[in-house]
């Protein structure tokens, strides 16, 4: 009897670590994403606010003789920057800005390295914020390097003109990224009957590359995703008849 005893005791005390773990870890989980993501937005606000705070503080303080204006203000900083984006947002947009900014794009072409450094970045920026078009279509699996591994790809258009003209069956070009950092990669063009589109948003895969594999899409969201899409189709078409018989 006493074995039995002190055998239920032992467990008793394993199955409480065991939900102390459980509760650490699962702590952690909850916690860690929201305080990286908390301490990232600081200090990039601090960085940015940094910019011109001080040069902005001393300005106003000679300008309008204010004593008190001696430290740098919290945020003078930050909303400077954001002005200042917002008017060379404006200047760009109209004619003679348009023609200033054609002028400078010349100047640096002609300046060795500065010209290839500022290219690149000008080219990345207007793919991630180019209203006029999605870069990426739509995520595919593709066989790479070799048949039976597969890699994620990401479908950037059906491939026209010279390249098309040249290959025999119907292709797609489809642009493979680096893990874990999915902003180099290689250019591919692979014949479309090789892809295979993956029921997935490009923000999933994205997140399946940039973490190695780690963090997979849930189905259970996928599922919600196609299913709210399918019952949108229904009540659009449910309306339309309901339209029709009236």
């Amino acid at each position: 009897m006493p074995e039995m005893k002190i055998k239920a005791s032992d467990l008793k005390q394993r199955s409480f670590r065991k939900r102390m773990q459980g509760y650490f870890f699962t702590g952690l989980l909850v916690l860690i994403p929201a305080v990286l993501s908390v301490f990232i937005i600081y200090r990039l606000f601090l960085f940015v606010d940094g910019l011109l705070n001080e040069a902005i503080t001393a300005f106003i303080a000679e300008t309008f003789d204010i004593p008190w204006v001696e430290q740098q203000i919290p945020g003078l900083g930050f909303i400077a920057v954001l002005l200042l984006i917002l008017v060379a947002g404006m200047v760009a947009r109209n004619y003679v800005g348009r023609k200033f900014i054609n002028l400078g794009n010349k100047i640096v072409a002609r300046i060795p390295v500065l010209n290839r450094i500022y290219s690149a970045i000008q080219q990345i920026l207007e793919a991630i914020i180019s209203e006029k078009s999605e870069v990426f279509k739509k995520a595919v699996l593709i066989e790479y390097p070799r048949k039976g591994i597969y890699s994620i790809a990401f479908v950037t258009q059906d491939t026209r003109g010279l390249i098309q003209n040249e290959i025999k069956s119907d292709v797609v070009s489809v642009f493979l990224p680096t893990t874990p950092n999915p902003t180099s990669g290689f250019l591919l063009f692979v014949p479309k009957k090789d892809t295979k589109e993956l029921n997935m948003s490009i923000e999933e895969a994205l997140k399946l590359i940039i973490s190695g594999g780690a963090i997979t899409p849930r189905p259970g969201k996928i599922e919600a995703q196609n299913s709210g899409k399918k019952f949108g189709g229904e009540e659009h078409l449910h309306k339309e008849t309901e339209k029709s018989i009236n």
